[in-house]
């Protein structure tokens, strides 16, 4: 358990935002990292002379930003929230909320994936491991199967850019490329119900699903990027008159 030292009393009448401040400086300071056991609330609330609903307040904020574990269970030296590697857990939440307030327009969106979703492709072309082929290649198969709801195709769609993120082998890249993609997931399935042609939207989904593949397979960087590139503009196009008739201030992505 990290030392006292350092955990000065906080004057503020938002107490919880200091120590929120104050947790993330030992983080930006590398005083605090993954795995390291905060104090337990009594002792931090004493040690920042704050009450303890401050300090549960700030870690309930951190627990939801993915920078903190906090145990449900137990109290002793055990008893401290643990600092975490969760990026995604905060991005997405954080992105979901902005994107269903409209903070982000649709072009906006549409360019931050085209970019994200470039790199990506591009590095699982020269990254991808046999493991992170056969992950792609099942959720394909997987895909094929007309019978699926369009909530479970859209799933599984996700699901494939979210492998093929991780197949980039870059944590940053795969991080705010799946937390893009998990904060639109209602926004695709909503565009995915209002398709006046669905399985023939569908059917186009799976064929550029396995062009990017084959790219991403063969080692084709350049191509892996234009096919992922082709791919999310192609269903922007389709999904943005969608949503438009349906939900005119809700920006789709693909």
């Amino acid at each position: 358990m990290p030392e006292a030292t350092g955990w000065q009393p906080l004057v503020r009448s938002r107490a919880w935002e200091q120590v929120v401040d104050r947790v993330e400086e030992k983080i930006l300071s590398g005083d605090l990292r993954i795995g390291d056991r905060l104090p337990p609330e009594r002792d931090l609330a004493s040690m920042l002379g704050v009450s303890r609903a401050a300090v549960r307040e700030a870690l309930r904020v951190l627990e939801a930003h993915g920078v903190l574990h906090r145990p449900r269970v137990g109290t002793g030296r055990d008893s401290g929230s643990v600092i975490a590697g969760t990026p995604t857990t905060g991005l997405s939440r954080l992105l979901r909320v902005h994107v269903a307030l409209s903070n982000f327009d649709l072009d906006e969106i549409t360019e931050a994936r085209v970019a994200l979703e470039r790199a990506s492709a591009s590095l699982a072309a020269s990254q991808a491991t046999e493991s992170d082929l056969a992950r792609m290649r099942e959720l394909l198969d997987r895909m094929d199967d007309e019978t699926l709801p369009l909530d479970r195709f859209n799933d599984l769609d996700t699901d494939f850019h979210m492998a093929l993120a991780e197949a980039a082998d870059n944590r940053l890249v795969t991080a705010l490329t799946t937390a893009i993609r998990g904060a639109i997931r209602h926004t695709l399935l909503h565009a995915f119900e209002q398709l006046a042609d669905a399985d023939a939207v569908l059917n186009a989904l799976r064929r550029q699903h396995r062009s990017l593949y084959e790219a991403i397979a063969q080692g084709d960087a350049d191509r892996a990027a234009d096919e992922v590139d082709r791919h999310i503009r192609g269903f922007h196009r389709i999904a943005s008159h969608t949503l438009n008739r349906s939900m005119p201030r809700t920006p789709p992505a693909c």
